[in-house]
């Protein structure tokens, strides 16, 4: 096992192409933390869409602003990783984003067609 992992090593050292270093599972990676942040405001946007959904169109932009964000940190993330899962680019987390992130402007378009139903009083 050691020959293979040792030809790999010499073959990327010739061709200079770096293999996926896997990361430490608790290690925060720069690129773990940005789907964290990415995580966080799609998680404020999907609070904010409920709360729109429940008090009538209150929260709603929130909700869609920050679901955009979401998706846009989750799409940068994974077009950004170099690796899969394991390796410390935080491509799991960017694919969270990208659901919480289109959850979040899901509920907040539903909370703005809701708030639109309720100020022409229908």
């Amino acid at each position: 096992m050691s020959q293979v992992v040792a030809a790999a090593s010499a073959l990327s050292e010739w061709s200079g192409v770096v293999l996926a270093q896997s990361a430490d599972p608790y290690d925060l990676t720069p690129g773990r933390a940005w789907s964290l942040v990415g995580a966080v405001v799609g998680l404020v946007g999907v609070v904010a869409g409920i709360v729109g959904l429940v008090r009538a169109g209150r929260g709603a932009p929130v909700a869609v602003g920050s679901g955009v964000v979401a998706v846009g940190v989750g799409i940068w993330v994974v077009s950004a990783a170099q690796g899969g899962p394991g390796t410390g680019y935080g491509i799991v987390g960017g694919y969270l984003d990208l659901v919480v992130g289109v959850a979040a402007v899901a509920l907040g378009g539903l909370a703005v067609a809701r708030g639109r139903r309720v100020a022409a009083g229908r």
